[in-house]
């Protein structure tokens, strides 16, 4: 899916407004002499844009656009190093409801639906774009924020609530909660739609059974807008990205080399008409492919498959590289293991030697040292190591209202 002469026509006229901007990256392009792009290989030889960039242009030097043309910042949820802070005008604020209300619609969500919206507000992106796409849509706001269950639940209960959105950790929290309680025919839940975070199938199974609803991906991340850049169709055939907004190309993030659609690679997003801080070239780290053809939903959007890690999730352990996402994957081949578990790794002083420990729930129904064993022996087999596996009793592990953290390194500490 090479990028289209309209798309490069957009493009070029990014480069030109940055680079007319004074901006961190007209520096940057100023020095790579460039000026404009007319050509698919001209585009292909633009640097990338990472993270980095955007913490070193901290506070506001990526700002393409007078202060007085500023209407909000928003900020990342990364706990590493410097925040990012992304700027926005009044036409990148409505153009993310748009696309925002694009993916309730395409998720079957009508104006006569009921919204409770669990991510949280602020600086994240998360809580008002869900919001702001609810009201461009005319469908009822319940803006709740994370937290607070038990007034979560209330509320779901007394306002018959027909539209949950959550990240999968709190989804998931809710769903227990709702099973522990007994409430589910109080409730008047049909959709889901979950975004900010990868989650298992394992996961993606138990909280549509116990919710009793049908769920989508929602994507997106602060960079480029928030969550509402795409959304699977209910023929859950990958994500749908809207390509009059961004361009979305695949790399090897080892090579940065552009991969064929099919082939899974990092994610790499280019803003078409985002002012307040265009981004060309954004290395997401989000791992994933384009799928080939168009989806039988009849949509000619573009589809993302979904994202099964992230590129710097990657953990090196006895000098074998892996993913969370490998680990989850072999705790879904084992029977009466939950979706939530823990990876630990440390380094044996007295043996000299890196472990790796995993923690995983299960229900009571199986055997904990059998489960143990099994999932030792498939990692070994799979992945050419053998982890030191404790299993506890379903929901033992902290669940969370956010994004959950699942590797813990302490080679480090």
């Amino acid at each position: 899916m090479r990028i289209s002469e309209k798309q490069l026509e957009l493009v070029d006229r990014q480069i030109k407004r940055i680079n007319e901007s004074g901006n961190y990256y007209s520096e940057v392009y100023k020095k790579a002499g460039i000026s404009g792009v007319s050509t698919p290989e001209e585009f292909e030889k633009i640097p990338f844009t990472d993270k980095a960039d955007l913490r070193n242009a901290y506070p506001l030097g990526i700002q393409a656009v007078p202060d007085e043309e500023v209407v909000r910042i928003h900020s990342s949820s990364g706990t590493t190093g410097k925040p990012v802070i992304i700027p926005y005008t009044a036409k990148d604020v409505d153009d993310w409801a748009d696309m925002f209300a694009r993916c309730y619609e395409i998720a079957g969500i009508t104006n006569k639906d009921r919204i409770q919206i669990t991510p949280g507000y602020g600086l994240w992106t998360a809580g008002i774009g869900f919001q702001a796409g609810c009201e461009r849509l005319g469908a009822m706001a319940i803006p709740m924020g994370p937290g607070n269950t038990e007034k979560q639940l209330q509320m779901m209960i007394d306002m018959q609530s027909t539209v949950i959105c959550a990240t999968s950790s709190y989804a998931l929290l809710l769903a227990e909660e709702i099973n522990k309680r007994g409430l589910k025919d109080k409730i008047a839940l049909k959709k889901g739609v979950i975004g900010s975070e990868r989650w298992s199938e394992a996961k993606r199974k138990y909280i549509a059974r116990e919710l009793g609803i049908e769920l989508y991906d929602i994507y997106g991340l602060t960079e480029i807008y928030g969550p509402g850049i795409g959304i699977n169709c209910p023929n859950q055939h990958g994500m749908h990205i809207f390509d009059d907004y961004i361009y979305t190309e695949i790399i090897d993030p080892v090579t940065g080399k552009v991969l064929p659609d099919g082939e899974e690679g990092e994610i790499v997003i280019t803003t078409l008409v985002k002012e307040g801080a265009p981004l060309i070239r954004f290395r997401t780290h989000d791992l994933s492919r384009i799928i080939p053809g168009e989806c039988t939903c009849g949509r000619s959007y573009p589809r993302l498959d979904t994202i099964t890690g992230r590129s710097d999730d990657m953990f090196k352990v006895h000098g074998v590289n892996m993913f969370p996402s490998q680990i989850e994957e072999i705790l879904g081949k084992v029977d009466g293991v939950s979706s939530e578990y823990k990876i630990d790794i440390a380094h044996d002083e007295a043996k000299n030697k890196d472990i790796i420990m995993i923690t995983a729930e299960a229900e009571g129904r199986v055997d904990f040292v059998k489960t143990a064993d099994e999932i030792k022996k498939l990692c070994k087999s799979g992945l050419n190591v053998t982890p030191n596996v404790t299993i506890v009793s379903l929901n033992t592990l902290p669940r969370s209202e956010k994004k959950t953290q699942r590797v813990f390194d302490h080679r480090g500490d």
